[in-house]
């Protein structure tokens, strides 16, 4: 499957009013027209620590309680959410599918581990490592790669006020997401097709992962400051007037959180990569270009035939996964060449090598290469 640099189409979500419990603040998304064509339900898996066959030679392991199964029409007429129609409110739980992160289920059903699509993605970033035989590298490097590669992350239950925030706050009318800060820091985005789709999965977010700069923040920040509309007293005389008034604090509210607080997830450009073909829908994921010192996001999206985001899902990485990220694109960009890529980074080709070290890829250096670059730094000392 194709890659492409993509920006995130949200057009059909709209900004509602956050809310805010302690260090916790979601702001609501929105969709004035429910996509009917496409709709999520969920399953639960009996053992979360699961493994899954990403491929015939990897397997991803990870904790994994749930799934989406997305469901669609071919004709553009209205879908029911499959597996819901009858009214179940607790999703059944289930044996986790071994094989594959996406599967195809049916001729109009897809099973995929949301979240874990994405993190596999960043997991995977030249996992074959080092395509030339230059010194530098070990034998385990050009035998096996980056085999094994690991993250941390933490599941939404343990992000202290996030389960009580979502048990207390207000679900919208049209509601078909969530943006969830902690610390007024943006750690992930959430959209469906759907407001009964919406209403189903709220709670789901409880079982998503998320890095740990967010869950720090959420442990360590002081109540963040509601945004309270100041409605002016002057022009205001009739009730057209205090509704056009509160119209217009509203629009102010959205412009500031898509233009401010929400621009490093929405403003920057995307490597989307298709997953799976979904009759006139498209799962797909995509990567950050691993800007250091930024806000970084990673994630999955299900998008239409013309781009938009009717599906949306963000894990925010740290600053040290973004180095690790930068790292590898770096290398790769210079056929893993050191001196070429140090050059290219303005550092020495010791320098270089010992921040592979730092950022855990030490041992895909030769031992005498890692001495020397050791000595080199100790000398200029």
């Amino acid at each position: 499957m194709k890659t492409v640099s993509h920006r995130l189409d949200l057009t059909g979500l709209t900004t509602g009013p956050a809310q805010v419990w302690g260090g916790v603040r979601l702001v609501p998304l929105l969709r004035a027209e429910p996509v009917t064509d496409l709709r999520l339900h969920q399953q639960l898996y009996e053992d979360g620590d699961g493994w899954v066959e990403s491929s015939r030679t990897t397997t991803y392991t990870s904790y994994i309680p749930h799934g989406f199964v997305a469901h669609w029409t071919g004709d553009g007429g209205p879908a029911a959410a499959y597996g819901t129609q009858l009214g179940a409110e607790v999703p059944e739980r289930m044996r986790l599918p071994r094989h594959r992160l996406a599967k195809r289920t049916g001729s109009d059903r897809a099973r995929f581990l949301p979240l874990h699509l994405s993190l596999e993605g960043y997991l995977s970033l030249h996992f074959g490592g080092p395509t030339v035989a230059w010194e530098h590298w070990s034998a385990q490097a050009l035998r096996r790669g980056l085999s094994p590669r690991e993250e941390e992350a933490y599941a939404g239950a343990s992000i202290r006020g996030l389960a009580d925030a979502l048990r207390v706050f207000e679900i919208h009318p049209g509601q078909c997401g969530v943006l969830l800060y902690t610390a007024d820091a943006l750690a992930a985005a959430f959209a469906v097709p759907h407001p009964d789709d919406y209403r189903a999965l709220h709670q789901s977010v409880l079982l998503d992962l998320y890095g740990e700069l967010v869950h720090h923040y959420a442990l360590l920040s002081a109540p963040v400051a509601d945004f309270r509309a100041d409605l002016p007293a002057s022009g205001v005389h009739t009730l057209a007037d205090l509704r056009a008034a509160a119209a217009r604090a509203e629009a102010d509210w959205a412009d500031f959180h898509d233009t401010t607080m929400a621009r490093d997830l929405l403003e920057p450009e995307y490597r989307l990569r298709t997953v799976r073909r979904m009759g006139r829908f498209t799962l797909g994921r995509f990567l950050p270009d691993f800007r250091p010192k930024q806000e970084n996001h990673i994630g999955e999206t299900i998008t239409d035939a013309d781009g938009r985001v009717l599906y949306l899902k963000t894990f925010r990485l740290s600053e040290a996964q973004v180095r690790r990220g930068h790292l590898l694109d770096r290398l790769a960009a210079h056929d893993w060449h050191l001196p070429t890529a140090a050059e290219a980074l303005g550092l020495t080709e010791a320098d270089l090598g010992l921040r592979l070290e730092n950022a855990g890829f030490g041992h895909l250096l030769r031992q005498d290469i890692l001495d020397r670059y050791r000595s080199a730094r100790s000398r200029r000392i």
